[in-house]
């Protein structure tokens, strides 16, 4: 018995004789932050204000251009969305 209280005697010297080692640690912690931007406003699109009356061509040119909107809107989406990205 005595000789095992030495022994635990002689390891907790040698624990206690050396410092504690300290060391800073980085962690890269992902944060989600609000993104800010601004609202893309929809258009009045061309064929919105289409009647039944109106003539064929008429009726295809606001078509077109109402594509030509929705291109537009769809890349002013995708850029606001890859400023939050």
């Amino acid at each position: 018995m005595k000789s095992f209280l030495v022994l635990l005697a002689v390891i907790l010297t040698g624990c206690a004789g050396r410092a504690p080692e300290v060391r800073t640690v980085r962690v890269e912690v992902p944060v989600l932050v609000p993104c800010k931007i601004k609202e893309v406003a929809v258009p009045p699109w061309a064929a919105a204000g289409l009647k039944k009356s109106d003539s064929l061509e008429v009726k295809v040119r606001a078509l077109l251009a109402e594509r030509r909107q929705r291109v537009g809107y769809e890349r002013q989406l995708l850029a606001a969305l890859r400023a939050c990205q």
